[in-house]
């Protein structure tokens, strides 16, 4: 949702909203009627793409 993608960026909801709408960042997974989730993989794939910064480290 909003808020997990707001936190796991540390923007804020407005410029979390702005990355979503891009064309590049993935679709969600569903829309429910609190709102759109997404999965966590296609997020963190969006993140290591276009923020590697922020990628977290891979499991040993």
């Amino acid at each position: 949702m909003v808020g997990d993608i707001t936190r796991r960026l540390g923007v804020s909801t407005t410029r979390a909203k702005q990355l979503m709408a891009r064309p590049n960042f993935p679709e969600p997974f569903d829309e429910l009627p609190v709102g759109r989730i997404w999965l966590a993989a296609d997020v963190e794939a969006w993140i290591s793409e276009h923020r590697p910064t922020l990628a977290e480290e891979p499991e040993s």
